[in-house]
């Protein structure tokens, strides 16, 4: 019996997984409540057919769902990432000047992220905030290791062009 239909081989197959994939369907999407839906629709997928996978083939059925479930959804509408709010603090130290330059630069930061083609800003982002090798990430997105280079390569150039001092 080489399925994920075990109720222990499922959890485990969720602990695994289920942080990952929910950062990268939200570094797409920028939302944090489609990227939970879309992992949680990816997991009731996966159980409903858990007969037809094995674990093996588990993590890159629920990523595809999981980035097929994003991809309808983007069809229907574009989203504007909002990386500000999940790191704004309501009290500080520092000077008001600094905390207006701060927030000068987080605006510049994320203008530069969000003219990013998603699939260049889904590779910085797994990469720089999650700690993703290139490999991971090219499993990920269906890809060679060198198109994850050249498009770190060139979210790197973007950005760099866009603030000066990254």
């Amino acid at each position: 019996m080489d399925n994920v239909c075990e109720e222990q081989v499922f959890s485990s197959v969720f602990e695994t997984n289920s942080k990952t994939i929910f950062n990268y369907i939200y570094y797409k999407f920028g939302n944090e409540e489609k990227a939970h839906d879309a992992v949680q629709e990816a997991f009731v997928k996966l159980w409903e057919n858990c007969a037809k996978v094995t674990p093996e083939k588990a993590k890159s059925y629920l990523y595809t769902v999981a980035n097929n479930l994003y991809l309808n959804v983007i069809k229907a509408e574009k989203v504007r990432l909002k990386y500000a709010d999940r790191h704004s603090n309501t009290t500080t130290n520092e000077s008001p000047e600094f905390v207006l330059e701060e927030k000068q630069f987080q605006q510049k930061l994320d203008d530069a992220l969000n003219s990013l083609p998603e699939n260049q800003r889904t590779t910085f982002l797994l990469n720089r905030i999650d700690g993703k090798k290139y490999a991971e990430i090219a499993e990920m997105e269906g890809v060679s290791v060198k198109a994850i280079e050249k498009r770190m390569h060139l979210a790197l150039k973007s950005l760099r062009e866009k603030i000066d001092g990254i």
